[in-house]
């Protein structure tokens, strides 16, 4: 497990961090060529397969919403990511084609089957949810399987196992333009059915994207993106079967995706710093590591991004079996961002 000392660090940049004796970036890399397989890119997402190997996926094509982004994946051999595949993509039966979007990788750390979750369809609001599986550590995937209705899958970040193999998948919905709900999907039979549970729906927040977060005494903590200008939270102390009320962390929320983790008593979460602005975009062009021992009160200890334009959004935060922390994200709509943490 990495030990990692967090009070002593100031926010730092990416050539500062490297300083630190206990957190260090050790590698910052892009996942392919640019402009070489695709116009525009989105929405990445980082698991370990049960063998050690890494693998990444993000949606692509002409542009978001276009009818020919589908997933792409890659994988990470002897050090270099592979050129990126198609691993999924939006074809009916009648032979037209749907965007996707949002893919997901899960694997519960008891087995080895790799999950790829995505949602296809004409917006967020039409979309329907769909799932692929992998039993060789993602070198081929098994024929795409619509999620029962109602039930969307993680909408942005990782599903999390519990202790006596409980999979809680983070979801939400968007009823409209103008109102967002989150819900918990949660499986007891290994991922083959799937039960909802919502999360505070009278709630004046607007929220979306949430990531799930496990205490040191058991208490599950989502952490979700939102349209009021902060990252909200709630909680459950029965496993995600209730939840109470939404309330406000201390990290301001451009109206952006965010995801987090848990590293030993300490909670990571990957954000951007700002408030929403005119349009949905804007706010994205910063984007930082912070920490927090109570989920609720955080600190910046590291800048990944800091520029005056561009969008450095949709984070996607893990870690991995050596204790290595990965972090992915949007790099202006033209590439996928690799960071790897460590001692």
């Amino acid at each position: 497990m990495m030990k990692i000392i967090f009070s002593c660090l100031l926010l730092l940049s990416l050539s500062t961090v490297e300083a630190q004796e206990n957190l260090r970036v050790k590698k910052t890399e892009f996942l392919f060529q640019e402009g070489a397989f695709f116009a525009q890119c989105h929405a990445s997402t980082i698991e370990e397969a049960a063998d050690g190997t890494m693998l990444a996926s993000w949606f692509a094509g002409s542009h978001e919403g276009s009818n020919d982004v589908v997933v792409w994946g890659a994988t990470l051999v002897n050090g270099r990511w592979t050129d990126p595949v198609v691993w999924a993509d939006g074809k009916q039966a009648d032979g037209t084609q749907q965007p996707c979007w949002n893919p997901v990788l899960f694997r519960s750390p008891a087995h080895n089957t790799l999950y790829l979750y995505y949602k296809v369809g004409p917006n967020p609001r039409a979309w329907w949810g769909m799932v692929k599986t992998s039993d060789d550590n993602g070198k081929t995937w098994s024929k795409a399987k619509a999620l029962p209705k109602g039930i969307l899958g993680p909408i942005k970040n990782k599903p999390i196992a519990l202790a006596d193999g409980t999979v809680l998948a983070p979801s939400s919905v968007e009823l409209s333009e103008d109102r967002w709900v989150a819900h918990v999907e949660r499986s007891e039979d290994g991922q083959k059915s799937w039960e909802t549970f919502p999360i505070d729906h009278a709630s004046a927040l607007n929220v979306i994207q949430p990531s799930i977060v496990q205490h040191p005494d058991g208490r599950l903590q989502v952490l979700c993106r939102s349209k009021e200008g902060v990252v909200a939270t709630a909680w459950s102390t029965d496993a995600g079967k209730s939840w109470s009320a939404l309330a406000k962390t201390d990290l301001i929320n451009p109206n952006s995706g965010t995801d987090a983790i848990r590293v030993g008593d300490h909670f990571l979460i990957v954000y951007n710093p700002a408030l929403p602005g005119k349009d949905w975009w804007e706010g994205r062009a910063k984007l930082r590591l912070a920490t927090s021992t109570d989920g609720l009160h955080w600190t910046d200890v590291l800048s990944l991004e800091d520029q005056d334009k561009g969008e450095f959004s949709y984070p996607t935060i893990m870690q991995d079996s050596k204790g290595d922390v990965h972090i992915v994200y949007t790099y202006d709509r033209k590439n996928i961002k690799h960071v790897v943490l460590g001692e």
